[in-house]
């Protein structure tokens, strides 16, 4: 493990030093997929079609007869679960509130204490905007935003020699002098308040990285002064795994989502629609870079079947995970069991 960082990182000068999460023995990453054509009624989920899906899907990653005891694989009561959305782009290209909404209740049932359950992403008034405060008020678990709990400086930092324009929600705003600004700290939601992270992210297009995936969505939403990397795809897929790759970050992660229902495959952020494909699917692994890889390749395979513009996919960033033993970014190593 430590052979593979040492050699991402004399790669890319400069980079921070961290310890790399473990992975399996196994070479293989296993992806549990999900489909129900009638999981959406004219691009709305049905609730319990997704509930159904998502019970299924656990049980049979994990081997379990039973929702609670498949839950109870992942997570204990006394954890506290941060389920990491992507609400940016809104209600319905973002990831989709039906889809948190089955896992906060197989938490519960699984007997998860509702003030145990966050879920977060960078700003609340995204995750407002997108409906998720809506759960809190539905079920009493909590519903935050990293950028707002901010961030801890007594806590391990993501350092690169990159320097940008820092924010007012940065850490490090206003300060001057040599040194600054080559830090992103890590929120302190992560730090002080959650134990174990869920990823749930929507298979959704991003214009400079390809897709906004696990990797992409847990590590710029955790951390301060992230707009130094976004403008370049070799910044981005250099910092990307390496701040997932930090203990206090990547270790959390127990289990990762992709809500496939709609897959959009051309325009980030923007809601468009018109750009879409309804798969009816929820994909499932404990391996967030497998779901990316097979997130990239299902965006391609829309693209060319709506005859839009195929762009050559820049894979460094999925490498560079691979190479840090964050997941497996090789198609050939990645098992796929689909339920129908």
């Amino acid at each position: 493990m430590w052979f593979c960082f040492c050699l991402l990182a004399a790669c890319h000068a400069g980079a921070q030093t961290t310890r790399a999460p473990a992975t399996t023995n196994n070479p293989d990453a296993r992806v549990v997929i999900v489909e129900d054509p009638a999981a959406t009624e004219d691009l709305v989920p049905v609730p319990d079609k997704i509930q159904t899906m998502v019970d299924r899907a656990l049980t049979n990653l994990t081997g379990k007869s039973t929702v609670a005891a498949a839950w109870n694989t992942f997570v204990t009561t006394n954890d506290v679960i941060g389920l990491k959305v992507l609400s940016e782009p809104g209600p319905n290209s973002g990831t989709r509130k039906d889809v948190v909404t089955a896992v906060v209740q197989g938490l519960l049932a699984a007997g998860v204490p509702p003030h145990n359950i966050i879920v977060w992403d960078r700003h609340s008034i995204e995750l407002r905007l997108a409906g998720f405060y809506e759960l809190q008020r539905r079920f009493g678990i909590r519903v935050a935003g990293s950028v707002e709990a901010g961030y801890d400086e007594m806590t391990q930092a993501y350092d690169s020699p990159l320097l940008g324009t820092l924010i007012y929600s940065d850490l490090e705003f206003g300060k001057k002098g040599p040194g600054f600004g080559r830090k992103s700290y890590v929120s302190k939601l992560v730090t002080k308040d959650i134990t174990k992270i869920i990823n749930i992210t929507p298979l959704l297009h991003h214009n400079v990285v390809g897709l906004s995936g696990n990797l992409f969505s847990l590590a710029l939403g955790s951390v301060d002064n992230t707009v130094r990397f976004e403008a370049s795809a070799e910044d981005l897929d250099r910092a990307i795994p390496e701040i997932y790759a930090l203990p206090i970050l990547g270790d959390r992660v127990v289990l990762n989502i992709v809500d496939a229902l709609i897959c959009q495959y051309d325009g980030q952020n923007s809601g468009l629609l018109h750009y879409s494909a309804i798969l009816n699917q929820l994909r499932f692994s404990r391996d967030p870079v497998a779901l990316d890889v097979l997130s990239l390749q299902e965006i391609n395979h829309q693209r060319i079947l709506a005859d839009d513009p195929v762009t050559k996919t820049n894979f460094d960033l999925y490498s560079n995970a691979s190479l840090l033993e964050i997941g497996i970014s090789d198609p050939q190593h990645i098992k796929v069991d689909k339920l129908p």
